[in-house]
């Protein structure tokens, strides 16, 4: 089977246990798949759009119901979708930031925070994890006085990650927007790995902005994501536009600067869209897929050589190992070198992890079973013992 010449149907989460690090919380439900091949085509949800022509006024599809539930799953006071967390990081730079002022993001912040900061033309500066790899309230406090210290401004913006994609460790970000506060700076939560995995409440944390990205976390097809604000901040970061055309006069209604005016057209819209109930439901079962996830960390570790780099008890189903006095060992004398645990693992039913790693890797085992878990966990001890590896 095949899409057309040339393209191969993917096949990967129907043939196997899917553990990539950033496709786990992006498998679409039935409920999308379906969605997919209904509102496939470009501008399929602009069959009934009226005025004010814009995508959170569009009732049929829901979508502007959607934009009020989105904003009350996350506790804050209003949402607008987004092509996936960057663009969101970007709306809020462009609308907060100016040339040459200050940002604040951490060791763990992705490289879609640094770009949207450089794109408002601003200087980056990181706030450092501990030994444990976390961000704590007391760096942040030395980094904020530092920035002052030496820019002479106090930061425009602070990025913090609820949980970085880096160990998947999750952060104190109450405490830390807590800090920033007391210097009166914004912040922006990152929530890419947490909106639609794990439940978040936005008001709770403080939070000034949310992020999420719906194709990484939200059973949403790419690129989608939503990006939410208080009130305090809404008039400013989609604010409508005042340009008027020189020559003809031309307005252009309330369109949202930031937002380009209609941000997600057809299938990215509604594929969120009609995922969004199970997500609702999924987030309070987060308990028990780390709990899966634990399983098979606990499994790697009884690999003589084996460790956990994450925080452990993992918090988190997003895991980093190191194997390096384990399966690279191995790898060092294999016919397949490095490749070789990834083949047995495909062999067994089981794909994600990075083709070649077997010092440093990742694996997200969110939205598995416990039997599948379970089936995980044995499986590296298999191939553990069958190489020889205490």
């Amino acid at each position: 089977m095949n899409c057309g010449e040339g393209i191969d149907t993917r096949q990967i989460d129907e043939l196997f246990i899917n553990l990539d690090p950033i496709q786990a919380g992006g498998r679409l439900t039935t409920d999308a798949m379906k969605a997919v091949l209904a509102y496939g085509d470009g501008y399929s949800v602009c069959d009934h759009c009226t005025k004010p022509f814009r995508l959170d006024h569009i009732s049929k599809p829901p979508l502007a119901e959607f934009h009020k539930d989105l904003a009350t799953f996350l506790n804050m006071d209003t949402a607008r979708l987004v092509p996936g967390a960057r663009r969101g990081f970007q709306a809020v730079a462009d609308a907060l930031v100016k040339p040459d002022d200050p940002v604040l993001l951490t060791a763990y912040s992705h490289y879609t925070e640094f770009l949207s900061v450089e794109q408002a033309r601003a200087q980056p500066f990181e706030i450092p994890a501990n030994d444990s790899h976390i961000i704590t309230p007391d760096a942040a406090a030395s980094r904020i006085e530092e920035v002052i210290k030496t820019t002479g401004k106090t930061p425009a913006l602070m990025f913090v990650e609820q949980v970085d994609y880096q160990y998947g460790n999750q952060h104190p970000v109450k405490d830390l927007i807590k800090v920033a506060h007391q210097y009166d700076i914004p912040v922006l939560c990152n929530g890419a790995y947490t909106i639609g995995i794990m439940e978040v409440d936005g008001k709770e944390l403080g939070a000034d902005f949310l992020v999420g990205s719906g194709h990484k976390s939200m059973a949403a097809p790419a690129p989608s994501g939503v990006l939410a604000t208080t009130n305090e901040w809404a008039e400013t970061v989609l604010r409508t536009t005042g340009v008027k055309g020189d020559l003809t006069g031309r307005t252009f209604g309330v369109k949202e600067v930031e937002m380009m005016g209609c941000t997600l057209m057809g299938v990215t819209s509604v594929g969120m869209m009609a995922s969004f109930p199970h997500v609702k439901k999924r987030v309070k079962e987060f308990d028990a897929q780390v709990r899966y996830g634990n399983m098979i960390v606990d499994a790697l570790l009884t690999i003589d050589g084996t460790q956990v780099q994450s925080e452990y008890p993992r918090r988190h189903t997003l895991t980093r190992m190191n194997t390096t006095d384990s399966f690279d060992k191995v790898a060092k004398k294999h016919k397949k070198k490095g490749f070789f645990l990834t083949s047995a693992l495909r062999e067994r039913g089981i794909t994600g992890i990075l083709a070649g790693s077997t010092r440093v890797w990742k694996f997200n085992s969110y939205g598995i079973t416990k039997e599948q878990a379970s089936y995980v966990a044995d499986a590296f001890v298999e191939i553990a013992k069958a190489e020889g590896i205490a």
